[in-house]
């Protein structure tokens, strides 16, 4: 059997650049070589494409692209006949075929539908979501609105594009009241994302998140816990067990999702069947409303009152041995190398 020259991107324009390399890593590592031959493509935090050919153990560790002879300029032909990953060597050009095209790139640049609409201009099969899911996943925003047109309760909130109009944020906590969560409406990882407890804290909140974003949300809090549920497919989905996290107090902000230092994922969550049952029902219903094909991890809050609140969903979500979404799926029987043969199927199909 011929192997699938699969084209694994990774790193990005991103302040999320480190967590693709983590990301990337799981992935390569964990191809059947069987069956595959990963196309390692690094683009560095400046934005440069390789190809890169050396130690994979590098691109976690972030040296991959300081020896040049591993790493070899490289761009996707747009021509949707070739399906070609084109290298330039010493002023020449060279090619390698590429048969699927598997972007592990978290945040902007990568995660929005960017890198997405590259992939699908040149024609070649895609594994995970297509530009437009991704692009309203990636946006607070415009994702609640539609979860919301779907009948799923989302949090209360206001958006804003200007420093000129925080009075709309302050009106809105002294509506809602205290704390609130102050988001950029396009960031992954809680990058950005403040815990408000009163309004002195609102002002800096709101520029900081502006860092990361020309647009921020500020959502009112959801009393309970966080719950997710990862789901593979496009007609027919598979969906994983349910996860819950246990916070010992704040937030589950970037430290805590990459650390656990003081908290804790369980899977399956400890919760009744009946109420896991609504959850999945719930994460297959934003899924299918948010146009997301081949994999993503959607996330919720599951409040006192066991009433599910929809958080958001992640089009790549992380893919490390120890991710949530890989958790999710071998608490369901599926393996590692199982959700990359089911992930690049569908993007065969």
């Amino acid at each position: 059997m011929k192997k699938l020259n699969v084209a694994v991107f990774f790193g990005g324009c991103s302040p999320e650049y480190s967590v693709s390399l983590e990301s990337a890593t799981g992935v390569i590592t964990n191809l059947d070589r069987e069956k595959y031959c990963p196309v390692p493509v690094g683009i560095t935090a400046d934005g440069d494409w390789y190809c890169y050919t050396g130690d994979i153990g590098k691109i976690k560790e972030d040296t991959w692209h300081l020896d040049k002879g591993e790493c070899i300029p490289a761009a996707l032909s747009p021509n949707r006949s070739e399906h070609r990953l084109i290298l330039l060597r010493d002023g020449k050009a060279d090619y390698i075929d590429i048969d699927v095209a598997f972007p592990v790139l978290h945040g902007k640049n990568g995660e929005d539908g960017t890198i997405q609409g590259a992939i699908e201009l040149a024609g070649i099969p895609l594994a995970g979501c297509g530009v437009l899911a991704s692009a309203l996943c990636m946006d607070k925003d415009r994702a609640h609105r539609i979860a919301a047109l779907a009948g799923v309760d989302t949090p209360r909130a206001c958006t804003i594009t200007s420093m000129e109009d925080v009075n709309i944020v302050v009106e809105f906590g002294r509506n809602v009241g205290y704390p609130l969560f102050v988001k950029p409406v396009k960031a992954g990882s809680s990058y950005g994302v403040t815990k408000v407890s009163r309004e002195q804290e609102l002002l800096p909140a709101v520029e900081n998140a502006f860092k990361y974003d020309n647009e921020i949300i500020v959502e009112e809090t959801i009393e309970g816990f966080e719950v997710g549920c990862a789901v593979m497919g496009t007609k027919k989905l598979t969906v994983g067990e349910v996860d819950e996290i246990e916070l010992s107090g704040g937030f589950f902000d970037f430290t805590e999702k990459y650390t656990l230092k003081t908290s804790a994922i369980h899977v399956p969550a400890r919760i009744d069947r009946e109420v896991s049952d609504r959850v999945k029902k719930t994460a297959r219903v934003l899924y299918k409303a948010l146009g997301c094909t081949g994999f993503a991890r959607v996330d919720m809050f599951l409040t006192p009152e066991n009433r599910i609140v929809f958080n958001e969903i992640n089009t790549i979500p992380g893919f490390t041995e120890h991710s949530r979404f890989p958790g999710m799926m071998k608490a369901a029987g599926i393996s590692f190398g199982e959700i990359l043969d089911t992930v690049i199927g569908e993007a065969l199909k």
